[in-house]
């Protein structure tokens, strides 16, 4: 059961990860390799938005299955 509650933490993490670099716009996110196709296609703007919903959604997701395990 415990792998549930770290699974979910691991999701609530890179959520937060991604929706402060979105708001922040931390380059070392929209510059990296992984990401550089978003950037290119979409411009700097859309890829904060991107990611800033990314972001939300699996906070959202984390924190909506450590409820319905409780």
């Amino acid at each position: 059961m415990t792998i549930h509650y770290c699974l979910q933490a691991l999701f609530v993490l890179v959520g937060l990860v991604a929706l402060l670099a979105a708001v922040f716009n931390w380059d070392w996110l929209f510059t990296a390799r992984n990401s550089r196709y978003i950037v290119a296609s979409a411009g700097r703007r859309k890829a904060r938005l991107f990611y800033a919903v990314l972001g939300l959604l699996m906070m959202g997701t984390g924190i909506f299955f450590f409820c319905s395990l409780h």
